[in-house]
């Protein structure tokens, strides 16, 4: 090729991978934009939280074609020597592979726990909602525990979910229990010392799900026993959240009384 001539095959090449990295890009943006509005939507009640899902998994789709586009198009990039390609082609690979791995675990996980959503460390007695009782009772998932099959599924998946034993007078340790439930951000509906009862309604970050919480605190000889129950008002599977808070609450409470 002559000095100070451009190779037209060269050229061609240099577009063909500019356009795949701006499709890909796009692609990226949009399933981006479709995962963070699937969980928004649903927070906000613009839809219903399936609808919510339903865009969640068309955003896992579209991210997956975002991050095959602009794999290809790094890779024309990278043939054409095209630097401004190649860093489109990175950003909507990026931006696919989280749109699709976020909710893609989400979707993983909920296949990997039990179908449940009401998690108590008493499955023979869970404590019981009272002031709760009435929006629960107007939910889809209701007041009543599912029982032995409940039991049995909770104890075979989350085995650590136990009674709290503490060493230690219930006052003390309701005063812990209602500081650390109000440190995890959770609204509580009521807090009755006499009876050692706290009831609260914590919301999903996201999707803007509203779990209830009932803590019995009841004196025994050795000092003190904390049940706890976490139960999501929608939905047949919590994807292990109703666990996670539940632990999460725990150590809480025992950092507290351990201070």
């Amino acid at each position: 090729m002559e000095q100070g001539k451009i190779d037209p095959a060269g050229g061609e090449q240099v577009k063909f991978s500019a356009a795949l990295a701006r499709l890909g890009r796009g692609l990226g943006i949009l399933a981006a934009l479709v995962a963070v509005l699937s969980g928004a939507g649903s927070h906000f009640g613009w839809w219903p939280f399936r609808t919510g899902f339903t865009l969640l998994a068309g955003a896992v789709c579209i991210g997956i074609v975002a991050a095959v586009v602009s794999l290809f198009a790094a890779v024309n990039a990278v043939k054409a020597r095209a630097n401004r390609p190649f860093a489109l082609a990175l950003l909507g690979l990026a931006l696919g592979v989280m749109a699709a791995a976020l909710p893609g675990w989400q979707f993983y996980v909920a296949r990997t726990v039990p179908t449940i959503h009401d998690i108590t460390t008493d499955t023979e007695n869970p404590p019981a909602f009272v002031v709760l009782a009435a929006v629960r009772a107007a939910s889809p998932n209701g007041t009543a525990y599912g029982g032995a099959e409940v039991a049995v599924a909770q104890q075979a998946a989350y085995p650590d979910i136990k009674p709290a034993q503490f060493a230690m007078p219930p006052e003390r340790v309701f005063e812990a229990s209602l500081a650390a439930a109000r440190d995890m951000g959770w609204e509580i509906a009521a807090a009755e010392p006499k009876d050692g009862r706290i009831e609260a309604t914590a919301t999903t970050f996201w999707f803007g799900f509203k779990d209830d919480i009932a803590i019995r605190i009841r004196p025994e000889p050795a000092g003190s026993r904390l049940d706890i129950r976490s139960a999501s008002r929608v939905g047949k599977s919590d994807v292990g959240a109703n666990a996670r808070r539940i632990r999460a609450f725990l150590a809480r409470v025992k950092n507290r009384l351990s201070a």
